[in-house]
């Protein structure tokens, strides 16, 4: 099945959609949204991609092996809990540091874990979905 307006309409709605993702990550803390909620619509949108293009060429828009994005998700998760540890306070409290850029503002460990969240949600997504394409191995 080759449908011309899913495929070009596909490259398009992959960027939208990891624009939109990229605001959900950053808005998650106070309101809807965060790592979990971003990292599902990423990925869906490399579904999307791929029913419409083919597991081959989403594959090469993804660049990355999925279990390396898995990997690099739970590391930045850990890497958000040093500085709570090593400020001496409780284990995954929020530490929060000023940019002193007025666009940007505060900058806190949460906002690291979110990262770490939405990397690892993308990973196994994107591993389920190859997987039940046949082009991988769980």
């Amino acid at each position: 099945m080759n449908s011309l307006i899913l495929s070009t309409s596909s490259r398009y709605l992959l960027v939208l959609l990891q624009l939109f993702s990229m605001f959900l990550l950053l808005r998650g803390h106070n309101e809807p949204g965060g790592g979990f909620a971003g990292g599902l619509v990423v990925a869906a949108a490399y579904a999307l991609y791929f029913i419409a293009n083919g597991v081959t060429e989403a594959r090469r828009v993804f660049r990355f092996e999925p279990l390396t994005v898995e990997v690099a998700g739970l590391g930045v998760a850990l890497v958000s809990t040093l500085p709570s540890i090593l400020g001496g306070m409780e284990f995954m409290r929020s530490v929060w540091f000023n940019t002193g850029i007025s666009v940007i503002g505060k900058v806190g460990a949460p906002l690291l874990f979110d990262i770490g969240v939405y990397l690892l949600v993308l990973g196994i997504t994107l591993k389920i979905v190859f997987s039940l394409a046949g082009e991988d191995e769980v």
